[in-house]
């Protein structure tokens, strides 16, 4: 497939375009070119124009941007730019629609500080941080377009905490405050992260129970704060790191 990602120079943008590459004709967008990458434009998801310039013709869209403090542009970003999202999934008629975000755009403080075995079909109480609140509102946005579309099929992916192994080193400085100890429970390994989008890209659209679908991706923990189920039995998603040296003594 030709797969626009949007925020490509992110956090998990080059974890992604890692594992899609040989499988699959990859346009990566930000606004910081990525050097490694002869497949990069220069895209502002925030300008209609520039987001419609990009995505004639591809199959899907991966939406990895993200914007987390400042008011304008958290807006911009995660409710506008998921707007210009859905606007050329509605224009060009693309298919595939993934957009990811953190878990509390969807369970927020009223599910988290008392809730418990939480899944991602709940009712939306994003709380009032600007963060949750901007990707909740463009959630709601992608959700809109779905509706109204009869050919889009959307998924969103939710995360929070990632780690890698440098991060979980004995030796490492952060490891060794982290060994043995708690972990936040929305962790999971970068590796994990991107095999689960890369599962809900490939997965075969007609065997999603509705056109508009959400997960929860975190790694195996035994609290069981929050259930990682609908990403198993849906996508075939297993995590192969469980951070058992962190929460575990």
């Amino acid at each position: 497939m030709k797969v626009l990602i949007l925020g490509a120079n992110g956090m998990l943008g080059p974890w992604l375009s890692r594992i899609l590459k040989d499988d699959h004709e990859i346009i990566e967008t930000d606004l910081i070119e990525i050097d490694t990458n002869t497949n990069f434009v220069k895209v502002d998801i925030s300008n209609t124009e520039q987001v419609l310039g990009v995505a004639e013709k591809v199959d899907a869209i991966i939406n990895l941007s993200v914007l987390r403090t400042d008011r304008k542009l958290a807006f911009d970003v995660n409710m506008k730019g998921n707007l210009n999202m859905m606007l050329a999934a509605e224009k060009f008629k693309i298919p595939r629609i993934i957009n990811t975000g953190p878990h509390f755009q969807v369970a927020g403080p009223t599910y988290e500080n008392y809730d418990h075995e939480i899944t991602p079909d709940i009712p939306p109480q994003p709380g009032v941080n600007i963060y949750a609140i901007s990707k909740a509102l463009g959630q709601e946005i992608c959700e809109v377009f779905t509706e109204k579309n009869e050919f889009i099929f959307l998924q969103t992916l939710l995360f929070y905490n990632f780690y890698d192994e440098e991060l979980l080193k004995p030796n490492d400085k952060k490891g060794d405050d982290n060994t043995g100890k708690d972990l936040t429970p929305f962790s999971v390994r970068w590796e994990d992260a991107a095999e689960a989008l890369k599962l809900a890209l490939e997965i075969d659209l007609n065997k999603l129970p509705t056109r508009s679908e959400k997960y929860f991706i975190f790694a195996d923990l035994p609290h069981n704060k929050f259930s990682n189920k609908k990403a198993k039995e849906q996508l075939s998603w297993s995590p192969k790191y469980n951070l058992k040296n962190i929460w575990d003594r």
